[in-house]
């Protein structure tokens, strides 16, 4: 990947998104689109304070949020200014930029794990003022006005209007978040090229030696946190726009922890590994909405998570012979002593199951599926398997040998069994524990993400 000009990976990304609403009418397809493009913005952004200058901001989540809100202040009935749209953007834009200096002005001697924990408050901070801000007291003499509209928000925010058309479609936000990665990219390549890229990125590897080379380490790092919440001013502005409202909920921690898992999961420090990570993380997630794709998600990361990991390959072998075994004995003790024990079907979607298809045919005599546990959501014995797969795994951390190989077994088999009688169903839990689980592995055999670089460690 290296080897490739980023100009022609740029122009492949490109062409690709702004190709996608020609190739394709489905509504849900654009709105996924918009969205992974709104989520490459915020890598791109994040990446310059972590990736490229090595800075923990736990806060970035927040300039998204102030952008979106200021926005909506500016172009809403909520003050009765509908601004046009080149004024507020440069305002937003330029406002957000200067909060991520103002913000980073007082923690400019922080480092690492401190501050992390200043970034981090000043986050939560935001959540809150956005949450109770309809009625705020400016000078605490009782008049009260209402400044973010609290937990429902602020709705009916103006759309964009380029040249005298006005932006309605989720197309069209697009092709505008397309657009404004395409010239911001574009600038931060020349930017990461140029001395200030490299005072950043030697910011990243050693602070102390970097200063001792009488670079200005405090400049750089106000400078890096905001020209971040720069690019993070322009998503908050489609934000805006593009879901015509803004919500407190949509920049709480959450959202926060997934731009980091892009971030990590691409490769901090590489434009085109944040793009990638961004795209990857959303569109599993959207994946894993669906039981039916998200079940084909976890076999088909178990199985190469073993492939990866189990060698000789007869070990492989093994121990995957031993799980279809193990399983079909277990089925089989089971259905002699408690035939309603194996009588179960799996499910095929929210609040749905089946017993018909191969996959449901070769789930139901391998695992152990109790007849109408599920439809009543009783899940007492998946909540007993979850317990005893943490045991199975905790021991497997501490066996060695042949004897680990001879646990993998169960513990597989028992995975299996948690995830169709417990996890699968419900989504909002088992959508970020399958992203965990990635970016674990992927941490365990690269630590520095799909296409990032080994930090350089000075000891």
């Amino acid at each position: 990947m290296n080897r490739i000009p980023q100009i022609f990976l740029l122009i492949a990304f490109a062409t690709g998104v702004a190709l996608i609403p020609v190739l394709t009418s489905n509504e849900y397809i654009l709105r996924v689109s918009a969205d992974t493009m709104l989520y490459v913005l915020l890598a791109t952004g994040l990446n310059v304070a972590v990736g490229w200058a090595g800075l923990l901001d736990l806060g970035y989540v927040a300039f998204y949020g102030f952008a979106a809100y200021l926005y909506a202040e500016l172009a809403s009935p909520h003050y009765g200014i509908h601004w046009p749209l080149w004024a507020t953007l440069s305002i937003v834009m330029g406002s957000t930029l200067l909060l991520g200096y103002l913000f980073a002005l007082p923690s400019r001697r922080l480092r690492g794990d401190y501050l992390a924990i200043v970034t981090l408050f000043f986050g939560q901070i935001f959540v809150t003022f956005t949450t109770q801000g309809y009625r705020w007291d400016w000078l605490g003499l009782g008049s009260i006005h209402d400044v973010t509209g609290g937990p429902t928000g602020l709705t009916q925010v103006d759309p964009w209007r380029i040249f005298g058309h006005e932006l309605t479609q989720v197309r069209d936000y697009l092709w505008a978040a397309l657009a404004g990665f395409v010239v911001i990219s574009i600038a931060l390549t020349f930017a990461n090229r140029s001395r200030t890229g490299r005072a950043w990125r030697a910011l990243r590897d050693d602070p102390l030696a970097a200063e001792v080379m009488s670079m200005p380490v405090n400049w750089m790092m106000l400078l890096a946190v905001a020209v971040g919440a720069g690019v993070a001013g322009y998503a908050g502005a489609i934000n805006g726009a593009y879901y015509q409202g803004v919500f407190p909920t949509s920049f709480a921690f959450p959202t926060l922890i997934t731009v980091y898992a892009m971030v990590i999961l691409g490769g901090a420090g590489s434009l085109p590994g944040v793009v990638v990570g961004a795209v990857l993380v959303n569109v599993t997630l959207e994946v894993l909405r669906n039981p039916d794709h998200s079940r084909w998600v976890f076999y088909v990361l178990l199985l190469a998570g073993l492939a990866a990991k189990i060698r000789p390959w007869r070990a492989l072998a093994a121990v995957l012979g031993g799980v279809v075994a193990f399983g079909l004995v277990v089925h089989a003790i089971v259905g002699a002593v408690w035939p309603r024990g194996t009588a179960g079907p799996i499910s095929s979607g929210i609040f749905g199951f089946t017993t018909h298809g191969w996959l449901a045919v070769a789930l139901r005599h391998w695992l152990v599926l109790p007849k109408n546990t599920y439809e009543v959501a009783n899940y007492q014995i998946g909540n007993v398997a979850f317990i005893t797969l943490i045991a199975l795994l905790l021991t497997l951390t501490v066996v060695k040998g042949v004897w680990r190989f001879v646990l993998l077994v169960p513990t597989i088999w028992t995975a299996a069994f948690v995830w169709e009688t417990r996890l699968i169903e419900e989504s909002p839990t088992t959508r970020p524990l399958l992203l965990g689980v990635i970016l674990i592995v992927l941490m365990t055999v690269r630590p520095q993400g799909l296409l990032g670089t080994p930090r350089v460690e000075i000891t």
